[in-house]
């Protein structure tokens, strides 16, 4: 057996390509394969298997892959699913590198098929990679390889497509053709028995030729290495996903808060943010945003200046602005001076710049140079109406001419431009092409430009900044042993004294508590605390014991407490006869009036692992669903991001008479409780709701903890919230499949390939 060269050279850039399932009949896969490999001038060699034919299109064919003369560095398999494991096995044995299975009917349609796809693998055994199966096949434009039963073969280009969807490829080849856009590689990966986005990425971050990686999602199998290559091709390249099935009704069957609110599409927006991707919702966007950084110089900042020659676009641009979270600049007095000076008293005396639609191509020019002399603005964009007193042509050449001089005196602010309508508009937005100026047709497409540079900036900043320590000391021993007795006991829930313990031992702030087993404890444990206590029903039962009238707030002394205690068991015992009750918990009432309530939890994604939420709390957390998701663990910055990221954010800055919150407080449990489930990975869920954040600080009210009822697994070291990069993407050590990930890929429909 020889050796063959490394999987993704042998995949994309072959000196030898077998076509295994070769045909001339119209219509079939193996025909449209052949005329592909064959119409696009490849130079290496094409062999055929068919034990059907001697020859195809003037190519000898050969009845099986041991008799061909010269072992193939790639093969591509196009026959019946029960054919395909004995010619891997054949291909393995001459030493094949790669192997693209466009045939169908695999773990898509259940378990036979997922039985099949694992032997397949196992077959491989780590020595040649997997493509597919289930897949539209690969093109490589620049090696004039077309391995794919596409019904077009694209030019050359600079971009990479990534797709799980076969029939995606096909339409994005239809759309990308008559504008001109080319690629350097496509890759259909179909159910992913072996090479995965991991794979893709890493292959593609130091790639020469691709110069931007554009991804459809439907699922990641592995989410750990996923992150790890995409981080790392980030760091090189833009990278831009569509994924598509945002809703998720998986969510449903958590039960706590966090479970429910951590839906699938958040945590990958979430996994996104945090390997450096930018998302966005359709496949048109994801060119019109690589185009932009393509043409854009980095963005800092997100104040935009807007000059425009008609009132309505300025509008609009305004409205697009703020709803995406950017910022219109303030002009300066001196700027405002100089406006004055060269315009009729009509303009608008502010941002956007409205300087009336009689406007000469002159004053733009003008105008222009003065915008640009303020300091205020990250970025300036420039809208342009079509008029019978202005020339759209004219007027485009004089900005184009204007940003061209600023760019030879250093200016390194971004010039973004629209000039509405068509007829006259479209040659004037071609005069942006040589200078290579953003240009749009519409005000909202030119913002979405304008904040995807923003987003794109930021991502590599995260990307670029180092991890901070942890702020706080744990004592991780006293959290193995709560854990170690939970687990021998094989309870649901940590009991509030072992919540207590771990809380402690992470540095989060809780209220004094007791547990007791009778309504006369309750009544002892009231009177020992000697201040207004919580009751709550011990039930592992009940998970929401307020919405179960198994909570009573603000009880004093033993009095109150022992009849307190009493009625709630009377009345959930009545509600509930079927309910374990395990006593009650007596808890210190914390009062604080300025304070917000808030929720901070964990779970664990079956994708991604560890998850972080942060959001408003208090008994209608999903109705007021005002949240936001991070990966486990992560730093100071990051949880500041996140707090950040919610409508709650204003609350916790001060209003009316309520002093602004002490949010590194906040800031610090959001990296304790990520830290706390990074690091023990039998801690399925975590809750705290309500958190209460005041000018104080915040202490944990509520807090719910379930471990995993089987074996004890034990902390894991983190200590840092990125993911290792170490990974060896090509390498044939993988011979076989996590059976967790095989199932995932089991569950997908091959109706959209």
């Amino acid at each position: 057996m020889t050796r063959g060269r490394e999987p993704f050279e042998a995949l994309f850039d072959p000196r030898s390509v077998a076509l295994i399932g070769a045909s001339e009949r119209p219509g079939s896969v193996g025909a449209v394969m052949l005329r592909n490999l064959t119409a696009n001038g490849f130079a290496g060699t094409i062999e055929l298997v068919n034990p059907k034919h001697d020859s195809l299109a003037g190519i000898k064919v050969y009845p099986d892959v041991a008799h061909l003369p010269e072992t193939p560095e790639l093969a591509v398999v196009a026959v019946p699913p029960d054919q395909v494991l004995p010619i891997v096995r054949g291909l393995v044995a001459r030493g094949t590198s790669a192997a693209v299975i466009v045939t169908a009917g695999f773990a898509e349609l259940g378990e036979a098929g997922a039985t099949m796809q694992r032997e397949i693998v196992a077959a491989a055994d780590g020595r040649m990679r997997i493509v597919g199966p289930n897949c539209i096949g690969i093109i490589s434009p620049w090696t004039a390889l077309n391995a794919s039963f596409t019904h077009l073969t694209p030019s050359t280009g600079s971009l990479a497509f990534v797709s799980q969807s076969g029939a995606l490829v096909t339409a994005v080849l239809d759309w990308a053709q008559p504008r001109g856009i080319g690629f350097s590689k496509i890759l259909s990966l179909g159910d992913m028995a072996d090479v995965d986005f991991a794979d893709a990425l890493a292959y593609l971050a130091a790639d020469e030729k691709t110069s931007a990686i554009l991804l459809y999602i439907e699922g990641v199998t592995n989410g750990g290495s996923f992150i790890t290559a995409a981080t790392a091709a980030s760091r090189r390249k833009p990278v831009v996903a569509v994924k598509a099935g945002r809703r998720s009704e998986g969510a449903r069957a958590a039960r706590s808060h966090t479970g429910v609110l951590a839906g699938s599409d958040v945590v990958y927006d979430a996994a996104f943010r945090r390997a450096g991707l930018l998302r966005v919702e359709t496949l048109p966007a994801m060119f019109d945003t690589v185009e932009t950084l393509a043409l854009a110089q980095p963005q800092r900042g997100n104040r935009l200046l807007l000059l425009t020659n008609g009132g309505g676009p300025g509008v609009i641009a305004t409205d697009a602005l703020i709803a995406r979270g950017g910022t219109l600049a303030q002009l300066s007095p001196q700027t405002i001076a100089a406006l004055n000076a060269l315009l009729p008293s009509t303009w608008s005396h502010g941002n956007p710049v409205d300087i009336i639609g009689d406007a000469p191509p002159s004053e733009y020019s003008r105008i222009f140079d003065v915008l640009l002399a303020d300091a205020t603005a990250d970025a300036l964009l420039v809208l342009c109406c079509p008029t019978a007193l202005n020339d759209p042509i004219e007027t485009a050449r004089a900005v184009s001419e204007s940003v061209t001089a600023a760019r030879a005196r250093g200016e390194r602010r971004n010039v973004f431009t629209v000039w509405l309508g068509e007829k006259s508009a479209a040659p004037a937005r071609a005069r942006f092409t040589e200078p290579e100026i953003p240009t749009y047709e519409t005000p909202e497409d030119a913002i979405e430009g304008f904040m995807q540079c923003v987003r794109y900036r930021a991502l590599l900043d995260g990307l670029e900044r180092e991890p901070e320590p942890p702020p706080f000391d744990v004592d991780e021993v006293a959290v193995g042993a709560v854990l170690d007795a939970a687990q021998a006991k094989g309870g649901t829930w940590l009991d509030a004294s072992e919540v207590e313990q771990v809380l402690l031992a992470y540095g989060i702030s809780a209220p004094r508590s007791r547990i007791v087993a009778d309504v006369e404890s309750a009544a002892d444990a009231a009177a020992e605390l000697a201040v207004p206590v919580a009751l709550k029903l011990r039930s592992p039962d009940i998970t929401h014991k307020s919405e179960a009238g198994g909570v009573a707030l603000n009880v004093r002394g033993a009095v109150e407490a022992h009849a307190a205690a009493h009625a709630m068991l009377e009345r959930v015992t009545s509600a509930f006869p079927k309910a374990r009750i395990d006593g009650f918990l007596v808890q210190e009432m914390i009062v604080r009036s300025n304070a917000v309530e808030l929720i901070v939890g964990c779970s664990r994604d079956s994708v991604f692992g560890p998850v972080v939420l942060f959001g408003h709390g208090g008994v209608a957390v999903e109705e007021i669903n005002d949240t936001a998701i991070e990966l486990a663990p992560l730093d100071i910055t990051t949880a500041r991001a996140q707090v950040a990221r919610t409508r709650v954010a204003k609350l916790l800055g001060g209003y009316r008479h309520h002093p602004p919150a002490d949010l590194d407080a906040v800031a610090r449990i959001l990296v304790a409780v990520g830290l706390l489930i990074a690091r023990h990975p039998d801690i399925i869920e975590l809750d705290i709701n309500p958190l209460l954040a005041d000018e104080h600080g915040a202490i944990a009210l509520d807090t719910r903890i379930r471990p995993h009822r089987g074996a004890r697994r034990r902390a894991a070291n983190v200590t840092a919230c990125r993911s290792d990069e170490s990974r060896t993407p090509f390498g044939r050590e993988r011979a076989g499949q996590d059976e967790a990930s095989m199932r995932v890929r089991a569950e997908r429909s091959a109706a959209h390939r």
